[in-house]
């Protein structure tokens, strides 16, 4: 029987037979599922991590502050006092570190704290307070999109000039042109001069909830200690002149705080890509819990698929035995059970692929996530449950095929 009859006779038998037929995919179809489903979101939520956190700090940016901003895997209490005890970074320190660059770089000083902004009465609350120098947003990379930046000459002189963000202006204004209204924080009017555009958001969490002020304006007082910054941000204009400057501003603090060769530092250097770490090891994690638990699906329905096989010999050993006395070889019955369990399997894979999808065009829908859908992933599913078929039913295609036909005839 030509490999094409053998595919239209299973077909056949899969849509005759719908119960058996369901319970033969059922395995392969949960193990598909789960495995373009998970694969999916995890290769959309590597693509969100990575979007998101460079993004976050910029291109080719790196970040000089107290103590790591995010940290992988658990940190013991003694290790975080550690952090605590550490000295604070300070405007002679930033100072140093811009004069000491050897490599073309930008630099910015920031300090943040959540506060309220209010206007004629109404409050926006927990909004992140900025302080920073005149560079901030070319280090950022944010575009003004309505506005303008504020001057080192208004930073010098602490003006109480305002940019902000997108969402603070929609809930303080709406509709309204927020260029040149006066807000208040902590009781002082300030000035907005720009609007910053939308950043969007992170884990669902708004991006766009800030305003930034210059370094010396008077809300210094509430965000950090007299002459101390929470960070200085790097940029620099490649990866290469970036991992140079690194070396170059720990060098820089490690002489300044009098550091020892075997010390460790007392200070933090960290990139974008040194923040993901803690997602790599958790991506790490699901990528080797993906095979194992993908596996033992596929070799349930295997084994059912096998099982259902060995009915379907048993059902049809009368059939078996005709074709034989009219001339069928072994393997030309063999072949007929192998292209079955293989059409069964498939069956399955294809009907777990559309799901899979499905279930991850739905996390789209419903989160911040994106679904990336990895050809590769379609690839391995196909082969898999295509393999899987086939190597369930070669104990039942032999045992069909080692069959008398006499004594087949006779049942």
């Amino acid at each position: 029987m030509p490999i094409f009859e053998s595919i239209r006779v299973a077909l056949n038998m899969i849509w005759s037979q719908k119960l058996k037929s369901g319970f033969s995919v059922v395995g392969v179809f949960m193990g598909v599922t789960f495995l373009i489903a998970v694969w999916t979101m995890v290769e959309g939520m590597n693509r969100y991590m990575q979007d998101g956190f460079s993004n976050l700090l910029g291109a080719n940016t790196f970040q000089v502050r107290r103590y790591p901003e995010f940290q992988a895997g658990d940190v013991t209490r003694d290790t975080w006092l550690t952090w605590r005890r550490r000295p604070l970074l300070t405007y002679n320190d930033a100072r140093a570190l811009e004069a000491g660059f050897r490599t073309p770089v930008q630099t910015a000083w920031e300090s943040d704290r959540d506060a309220d902004v209010e206007y004629r009465g109404k409050v926006a609350s927990d909004i992140r307070i900025i302080t920073a120098t005149a560079d901030y947003f070319d280090v950022r990379a944010w575009r003004i999109e309505e506005g303008r930046a504020f001057s080192p000459q208004e930073v010098q002189t602490g003006a109480p000039v305002l940019v902000v963000g997108q969402e603070l202006a929609n809930r303080l204004f709406g509709d309204l042109d927020p260029l040149g209204r006066e807000v208040k924080i902590h009781g002082i009017p300030y000035r907005i001069i720009g609007v910053v555009e939308s950043q969007g958001n992170l884990f669902g969490l708004s991006l766009d909830k800030f305003a930034v002020t210059t370094a010396f304006a008077p809300a210094k007082r509430f965000v950090n200690p007299p002459n101390t910054i929470d960070i200085l941000l790097v940029r620099a204009p490649n990866q290469e002149d970036m991992l140079t400057a690194m070396s170059e501003a720990e060098a820089i603090m490690r002489s300044r705080r009098g550091l020892r060769p075997a010390q460790e530092n007392n200070f933090s250097v960290e990139t974008a890509d040194s923040i993901l770490k803690l997602w790599e090891r958790i991506n790490a994690i699901l990528l080797m819990a993906l095979p194992g638990l993908v596996l033992i699906s596929l070799v349930v329905g295997g084994i059912v698929i096998m099982n259902i096989m060995l009915m379907s010999v048993a059902e049809r050993t009368r059939e078996i035995g005709i074709r034989k006395s009219l001339g069928a070889r072994r393997r030309d019955i063999r072949r007929q059970f192998l292209v079955e369990s293989g059409t069964l399997a498939v069956v399955g894979a294809s009907l777990g692929i559309l799901t899979g999808l499905a279930m991850a065009k739905l996390v789209e829908a419903v989160t911040p996530m994106p679904a990336s859908v990895a050809p590769i992933s379609i690839a391995v599913a196909v082969v898999l449950g295509g393999g899987v078929g086939v190597a369930a039913g070669v104990y039942p295609a032999s045992r069909a095929a080692r069959l008398d036909p006499i004594d087949a005839m006779r049942d």
